[in-house]
């Protein structure tokens, strides 16, 4: 099965010059969506995962199916003002502007080992982010994790030094 058959683009959203990965397809239909996460789970075989980070939003989908999979705990990382406890942030560069994560600060313990899931993997600016997050309360990155790399942006670059998995790459 292409998963990438299951992935539509959609040109000048969010705004124009982008041409837009929408994976709402691959979400609808059972059989790629089970394929999609065999796949992102196929990737921690024989790895110690303690907690799985899902990212604001579009991460939230297979990060908590993968943590459920895992049967380990899963971690919201959210834009500014949607948690209720105490947070810290980390601000970063998107494909198209600026924007701000936050997560708990009693999310992760010190020593934990935290997979991190997010839809796509674009100049890396968000995942810089949220390893970011993870190194400041003492965790320790197992994989970054995602669904879609959009390899011509050359986002690796940015978390180099991480273990970095995905499923599609364009």
């Amino acid at each position: 099965m292409a998963l990438k058959n299951y992935i539509r683009d959609i040109q000048g959203f969010p705004k124009e010059g982008i041409l837009f990965k929408d994976i709402t397809p691959l979400l609808i239909d059972p059989i790629a969506r089970k394929k999609c996460l065999e796949i992102l789970v196929s990737s921690l075989k024989e790895k110690k995962i303690d907690k799985v980070i899902g990212v604001e939003s579009r991460g939230f989908f297979f990060g908590m199916l993968i943590a459920q999979e895992l049967n380990v705990g899963f971690i919201p990382v959210r834009k500014p003002n949607k948690l209720p406890y105490e947070t810290i942030s980390a601000t970063y560069d998107l494909e198209y502007g600026t924007d701000t994560l936050e997560i708990h600060t009693d999310a992760i313990q010190k020593g934990d080992r935290i997979l991190i899931h997010d839809d796509v993997l674009g100049t890396g600016g968000t995942a810089k982010a949220v390893c970011e997050l993870v190194e400041r309360l003492g965790g320790e990155i197992v994989q970054c994790n995602f669904l879609m790399e959009l390899a011509f942006l050359n986002g690796r670059a940015k978390i180099k030094g991480n273990e970095i998995f995905a499923a599609i790459t364009y």
